[in-house]
């Protein structure tokens, strides 16, 4: 069942995106070269205490850590490390949950460490394109639109480009639980699956790689590559669908 959020439920969803935008603003900032991922991840569960939340992914289906750090060629759920050492010009993705006063907060950005002027251009188009893949899945974000309309402005742009999208993981309500209903997947045709209605708040978030194929899972368990070893990158905004049109809930302006 799809819930629909109350003014009341909005309100504290919307202070735990901030905050949670907040923290990954922070993170992306620490991510220099030199830097551990393991040292984000902790990084990150103590900006969450201070603001009195916890980590959502640590210990979610057995995850270990605050936040998933994927470097390159890791599409999602790369395992932050003490000995996984960012340098220059690495792609770094981003990825992690906040709970706090009983409702879930969800985001990820990728980022060029040491500045986009670091990345080769093919790093820097591939995020580009990422970017504008999340841009027009929001667009798409409107009462009365369906949930594939979503997924249709984001995967027709990405094949358009002559990147792939990642199908086996997906977008997602969000609010009491982390992962709640509808999903929302990164391709297929339009105008299929539930109708948006004001009130929903949907996690839309395109991973988005070179590659061609599916991806497979490292013998860690969690860590996802690309099929060839391809670049990759993952964005991910928290949506309300509203009468006025689609809100982005990290930003105070909704803008």
């Amino acid at each position: 069942m799809i819930e629909l959020k109350s003014a009341k439920e909005l309100a504290i969803i919307q202070e735990n995106a901030v905050l949670l935008a907040q923290i990954l603003e922070r993170l992306t900032a620490e991510a220099e070269p030199g830097v551990s991922t393991g040292s984000l991840a902790r990084l990150a569960e103590e900006l969450m205490a201070r603001v009195g939340g916890e980590p959502a992914f640590k210990g979610y289906r057995g995850y270990p850590a605050a936040i998933c750090a994927s470097l390159n060629e890791e599409v999602v759920h790369g395992l932050p490390k003490d000995d996984k050492i960012l340098k220059k010009g690495d792609l770094l993705s981003i990825d992690l949950g906040l709970k706090r006063r009983g409702f879930y907060a969800d985001l990820a950005t990728t980022v060029i460490v040491g500045g986009e002027e670091e990345g080769t251009p093919q790093a820097r188009r591939l995020i580009a394109v990422a970017r504008e893949a999340l841009r027009r899945g929001i667009a798409a974000a409107r009462v009365g639109n369906r949930v594939s309309d979503i997924s249709w402005a984001i995967g027709s742009y990405v094949e358009s480009q002559g990147y792939s999208v990642v199908k086996r993981f997906v977008g997602h309500g969000i609010g009491r639980e982390l992962h709640e209903e509808p999903q929302v997947p990164n391709f297929g045709p339009p105008g299929q699956g539930p109708r948006l209605r004001p009130g929903m708040v949907l996690c839309i978030e395109p991973m988005v790689k070179e590659d061609q194929g599916e991806e497979r899972v490292l013998e860690d368990g969690w860590t996802v590559v690309t099929p060839e070893g391809g670049l990759a990158a993952h964005f991910e905004e928290m949506v309300l669908i509203s009468e006025e049109g689609p809100k982005v809930l990290a930003r105070p302006d909704n803008k």
